[in-house]
């Protein structure tokens, strides 16, 4: 194995994060595939959470930190990371998640076998404690373009991205990031191929439900019209196969509250 030419670029960007940031590069730390380079791209944090990662750096020079300028949001801090990543591959983790040990190793053995660019797979959803309230089964193991419109699978924490083989792409900044970049990488390819086995833990703290479904509907209408540019007829189309995979998800304990699933 070509170690360089088989790194991942994990992305983390991290906005007053000390409370979780240190579980998140623990699991890191603790993959099988030791070929990565973590850049957590902090955005102007108030807090400690800078001192924790600085104490991680001097142990592993793998971790990185990238400071911004200016407090700009998830979607440009991942863009920020995207552009400065090394790696064949790209991989998002975000400072309150985990991964699970045999992680990286699992799905880049996967892509090389069967020539994926881009992988996801199924992953654990806990609390604030770290405790595991349920499970995200991937509902199929793979998605295209029109699929994706439909429904969004694909776990953030989950992804990695064969850069090497189709290019780097951007998110947009638009409160649905993560699902903006695989739609525009659906573009260029046939199919995202998944993985039916949970190699992460997606954290979900309390909010607000009624609020955080509005804001998540005016997301998707605006990826639908202004994004995606689709017609009217078919922005219903979608937004209706939407709303109904919404409903279905919702059932999974916990996942309704959270301000991060698209």
């Amino acid at each position: 194995m070509d170690t360089q030419r088989d790194l991942v670029s994990i992305i983390t960007p991290s906005y007053n994060s000390e409370r979780f940031i240190s579980q998140s590069i623990e699991s890191v730390l603790a993959q099988t595939y030791p070929h990565w380079e973590m850049l957590i791209i902090d955005d102007k944090s108030q807090d400690d959470s800078n001192k924790i990662v600085e104490r991680y750096m001097q142990k592993d020079n793998r971790i990185k930190l990238i400071k911004m300028d200016n407090n700009s949001g998830p979607a440009i801090a991942r863009n920020k990371g995207i552009e400065l990543a090394q790696g064949r591959y790209i991989a998002f983790l975000d400072s309150d998640d985990v991964w699970l040990p045999e992680k990286l190793e699992t799905q880049i053995k996967f892509m090389k076998e069967n020539n994926v660019q881009l992988c996801y797979a199924s992953y654990y959803i806990i609390d604030g404690n770290g405790a595991i309230k349920s499970i995200f089964n991937i509902p199929k193991k793979r998605v295209n373009y029109r699929d994706l419109l439909k429904t969004s699978i694909i776990g953030n924490l989950t992804a990695v991205v064969d850069v090497q083989s189709i290019g780097k792409f951007y998110m947009e900044d638009v409160g649905h990031e993560d699902y903006t970049l695989w739609l525009k990488i659906l573009k260029h390819i046939d199919y995202a191929y998944g993985i039916d086995e949970p190699l992460a833990k997606y954290r979900i703290l309390s909010r607000s439900i009624s609020r955080n479904k509005l804001k998540t509907a005016s997301w998707q209408w605006n990826v639908y019209r202004n994004i995606e540019k689709l017609d009217l007829i078919s922005s219903i189309y979608y937004f209706i196969h939407y709303t109904w995979n919404g409903i279905k998800k919702s059932r999974i304990k916990g996942l309704e509250d959270s301000p991060k699933n698209t």
